[in-house]
């Protein structure tokens, strides 16, 4: 089954309310900590140990105990550059980053909650640090999607079977998470009930280190799809989930199957891939409706029967009883993230104002662009 952890955040710490302070890119020293950002290992030092002594408002935090195999510690580090006997140091690092310049932030400080961006960043403090800011406005600048957010609010999108977590890992140690948006009637809900379920669903899944470090897979079925329903998906709702997905979450997405995209997927996706990482992008495959391309990528033995696979009907059931017995975990969880008076979003986003304004002219022209395609696809 899934084999996630018992609840990973227990009694989170959180940043005080205080002026809002914009960190500088680049080599920074915080208190005896150096850091130079990059993709290589970096040259760091410990924090010192009272680096928090003027911070006696910070109540004691869990204690954080690794569960990661010793297989999964050996992945971390040929991978993530994670290095056992440095990571507590690491996370102090990015502790005094976050109350030295974002101390309005409003964040947990627990080990664990701040591993995830480390993680998701290969240890990169500066990149972890703007993923974690970049997470919190994403949850602030988008009221649709983020208040309210718990299971039971979005009962009916998981009943509809509009997204689950496969029961099985692939050989990888990657959960399958599947999106089939044909099951979706948008007279019911908005489409962004259907991304509050995605993004509860990964946020689930984050809680485990296993996930943190493996990654997951996801599998789109587009069957039944049709252009009215892929308007829904416009420029402002693609322009917030491509910034979730690539700058605002911690979680490594390690490939995207599509299986029984219908043609005017390939429009769709030539819109889309400019705002794409090229690392992203390049993860996706469209199989169509070649059953057998989607099993180089994804065994047959953890497929459902819907897919070609070997076990058994796609069940939703067990995932979305055990998403909706977390209500109280992400009502404890989520409960803290306030966003301070005097401040807001806007002024706590870290990527480039210039490549938001590039994105929006180019979405603009989306829907149009749609219809030329589905003219021409069936011409």
């Amino acid at each position: 089954m899934w084999g996630l952890p018992g609840k990973l955040l227990q009694s989170p710490v959180w940043v005080c309310p205080g002026e809002l302070l914009r960190g500088s890119g680049g080599m920074r020293d915080i208190n005896s900590c150096h850091i130079m950002s990059g993709d290589s290992d970096c040259t760091r030092t410990s924090p010192s140990a009272g680096s928090l002594s003027d911070n006696e408002f910070l109540p004691d935090r869990p204690k954080y105990v690794c569960s990661l195999s010793p297989d999964l510690i050996t992945k971390a580090r040929e991978e993530l550059q994670e290095k056992p006997e440095w990571r507590l140091r690491d996370v102090q690092a990015l502790r005094d980053m976050v109350c030295k310049d974002y101390p309005s932030l409003g964040t947990c400080l627990d080990d664990a909650f701040l591993l995830r961006f480390l993680r998701a960043r290969k240890f990169d403090y500066d990149r972890a640090l703007q993923l974690l800011v970049n997470y919190h406005t994403c949850r602030r600048s988008w009221p649709e999607v983020f208040n309210n957010l718990k299971p039971s609010a979005i009962k009916p999108v998981l009943e509809s079977g509009f997204v689950t977590v496969l029961p099985c890992l692939d050989p990888e140690g990657r959960h399958i998470v599947c999106i089939r948006p044909d099951r979706w009637t948008p007279s019911n809900y908005p489409i962004t009930e259907n991304i509050r379920a995605i993004y509860l669903t990964l946020e689930k899944l984050i809680q485990s280190e296993e996930t943190q470090v493996n990654g997951i897979v996801i599998l789109a079925d587009y069957k039944g799809v049709s252009l009215s329903k892929a308007s829904h998906f416009g420029p402002f709702v693609a322009k917030k989930v491509i910034g979730i997905l690539q700058d605002g979450f911690p979680i490594r997405i390690k490939a995207v199957n599509i299986i029984n995209e219908p043609r005017i997927f390939k429009g769709i996706f030539a819109i889309i891939k400019p705002f794409l990482k090229e690392k992203i992008a390049n993860r996706f495959f469209l199989h169509g409706c070649d059953l057998n391309s989607l099993h180089q990528n994804i065994p047959p033995v953890i497929l459902p029967e819907e897919y070609g696979g070997t076990s058994g009907k796609l069940d939703i059931s067990a995932w979305n009883e055990l998403l909706l017995a977390s209500e109280e975990d992400f009502l404890h969880d989520f409960s803290q993230l306030v966003l301070p008076c005097d401040s807001s979003p806007q002024d706590m986003l870290v990527s480039g104002d210039a490549d938001e304004k590039q994105c929006d002219d180019s979405l603009r022209g989306m829907k149009p662009q749609l219809y030329y395609f589905f003219k021409h696809s069936n011409s």
